[in-house]
């Protein structure tokens, strides 16, 4: 099972990372501007060609990257999906649709993909004439939805739903629900990069590539 993820270091000076979580080794990293669903598709062609053999990929959701490994079964973040909606929808909503959602979110990592797809229509149901509402811009004269960011919050689950849960057809695997396992090493290898604040771009390189290359 392969977890993938880019950290980046300085606005375009990135590290994308592919860990095997069975072995919780780093197998390949790439130092990239920007990461990009070819570079992915790259990074996993050049696994397989090494002869690994990817039983399943546990990514953070970019747009699209759900259909780009074939038949490969693909994993959302469900970490990753969480902080999408706390961006939408702040730490502590205000208006009671948005406190409903982002507690139904919470519960992710403690249901399952039925259950879940239950909820969510319910919501769905119960606030659908308020997702609807919108508000006339006093100076263009155009009507637009008043409560946009409550509306991106939910059709960000309902685009994500048919693979938040992947991972639990695949549990005798081990396919991972989060790319957690990548977290962590990105906290600690961002921890010794800063620590050498001064050292050049290809010295940084050297360091970063060091602290990879470790288990």
């Amino acid at each position: 099972m392969l977890v993938m993820d880019t950290t980046y270091f300085k606005r375009t000076f990135g590290a994308m990372v592919f860990r095997d979580v069975y072995e919780k080794e780093n197998l390949l990293w790439k130092f990239v501007n920007y990461e990009t669903i070819a570079l992915y598709q790259r990074g996993v062609s050049e696994l397989q060609d090494r002869g690994f053999k990817v039983l399943g990929i546990t990514v953070d959701g970019r747009r699209g990257i759900f259909k780009a490994f074939g038949d490969i079964p693909v994993q959302m973040c469900q970490f990753h999906q969480k902080q999408i909606i706390r961006r939408y929808l702040s730490l502590n909503p205000v208006l009671k649709a948005g406190i409903e959602l982002k507690e139904l979110t919470d519960m992710l990592t403690m249901t399952d993909a039925p259950s879940f797809a239950h909820w969510l229509e319910q919501w769905f149901l119960k606030w659908r004439h308020f997702l609807n509402e919108k508000t006339e811009n006093p100076f263009t004269g155009r009507k637009q939805f008043t409560h946009r960011r409550l509306r991106s919050a939910y059709n960000s689950l309902k685009s994500n739903l048919p693979h938040l849960f992947t991972y639990q057809k695949y549990l005798k695997e081990g396919m991972p629900n989060t790319t957690n396992s990548l977290d962590g090493t990105f906290s600690h290898v961002k921890a010794k990069v800063n620590i050498h604040r001064g050292l050049k771009l290809h010295r940084k390189t050297k360091l970063i590539q060091e602290l990879l290359r470790r288990k």
